[in-house]
């Protein structure tokens, strides 16, 4: 891993495998696999393709028994270090701790099994099963499934309060229990969101390594720029360890999500940013997903790709469209976009805000989400015009 010269916060040192993130340690670039898990030829080589690619740590999704299954296999046959990303399903992390270097919680996704068990009890388990089987852990936020629990202590409309507090717990909870070998991320697909949970949990922790990233950052050149300037105001004031881009690209260009991290973190040490507070996309905002194991259709690439062109004719208008590629993600995250799409193995999902409007063929679904887009804009255009009515 290049030697960049980066001011660092001063976090503990976190062991993941080969790599150490954290006290003065390079920033670590990761990636994550998009081929199905349970395709273990293809998730291989796929994890061979990043780990040549420069990825310190490259993460695998593991949903099912055979995903977990999948996973000591894949181990057989590649040399990089390897993540899980437990998804909702805590309990797999007993299966998968002999054959990796780090698993991933969402705190959010705790409550999906065993409702009767507490999440400290579950967190808990976790820490006893990373230690045992010589794992690091990553708590890991995401602004679309905060714990509902936690929700509810905020006012509405507040979405980094429940993130960073989340973190926070989960965080003086492992330490009571003795395991300290964890870091933390907070994502979010609004740069701003994220440059603020982490400034916010930084300051009241600065001593844990921070995994940065914006989720569901789009396709490039829009991706590469959300994430660019999250990254470039965060790691030059010394917060962040290890980050992960998140680009809506075919399985085969995978690895350019590897090549742009060590570009940007080239660059932020180089001087060469943007400097931009405000990432403003003063028209239309289009956030996707980045193509990943959890994908149930990879015609969710080319659908992404589809909006994009479609929806140019409104590209003045300040409307966002969130295209997710999943189940797991994707109701929850597009409920804040003014129209959302999250795509299943055969029908997308289209809703306005959390209302779902239908569910629809892949090859019908543009024309549908088109009517709803000309509906809001009609909607917007009249209710401005009563505004400046008002006015008068």
């Amino acid at each position: 891993m290049e030697q960049l010269p980066l001011r660092r916060n001063p976090t503990r040192a976190v062991r993941i495998g080969t790599v150490t993130i954290g006290a003065g340690h390079p920033v670590a670039v990761q990636s994550m696999c998009a081929t199905p898990t349970r395709d273990v030829e293809a998730t291989a080589a796929q994890c061979e393709q990043l780990h040549r690619a420069g990825a310190a740590v490259v993460r695998l999704a593991v949903d099912s028994r055979r995903d977990a299954e999948a996973v000591a296999l894949i181990r057989q046959r590649t040399e990089a270090n390897l993540a899980v990303d437990l998804q909702e399903n805590f309990e797999l992390a007993q299966q998968v701790a002999p054959h990796v270097d780090k698993l991933r919680y969402n705190p959010g996704h705790l409550h999906h099994h065993q409702r009767s068990r507490s999440w400290q009890d579950k967190v808990a388990w976790l820490a006893e099963v990373a230690a045992r089987h010589d794992c690091a852990l990553r708590v890991g936020v995401n602004c679309g499934s905060v714990d509902p629990a936690m929700k509810a202590r905020f006012p509405e409309g507040d979405s980094i309060g429940p993130m960073v507090q989340s973190a926070l717990e989960h965080c003086e909870h492992l330490d009571r229990l003795g395991f300290t070998r964890y870091c933390v991320s907070l994502k979010d697909s609004d740069p701003q969101k994220v440059i603020e949970a982490n400034r916010r949990f930084a300051a009241q922790r600065p001593d844990v390594p921070l995994h940065l990233g914006v989720t569901e950052a789009g396709m490039p050149p829009e991706g590469i720029i959300k994430t660019r300037i999250a990254l470039e105001q965060l790691i030059s004031q010394g917060i962040g360890d290890t980050i992960r881009v998140s680009l809506t690209v075919p399985n085969a260009r995978k690895h350019e999500e590897v090549e742009v991290g060590r570009q940007i973190l080239a660059d932020i040490a180089a001087g060469r940013v943007r400097s931009v507070v405000d990432y403003g996309l003063p028209g239309l905002n289009i956030i996707s997903c980045p193509s990943c194991s959890r994908v149930e259709n990879e015609a969710f690439i080319e659908l992404a790709q589809q909006v994009r062109q479609m929806t140019q004719y409104a590209r003045e208008h300040k409307i966002t469209i969130a295209v997710m590629g999943c189940r797991v993600n994707g109701p929850g995250e597009t409920d804040d976009a003014d129209l959302g799409l999250w795509c299943g193995p055969k029908y997308v999902n289209l809703k306005r805000g959390p209302e779902l409007i239908g569910a629809f063929p892949y090859d019908q679904v543009l024309d549908r989400l088109r009517e709803e887009l000309d509906r809001l804009i009609r909607s917007r255009a009249a209710e401005a015009r009563r505004a400046k009515e008002t006015a008068r």
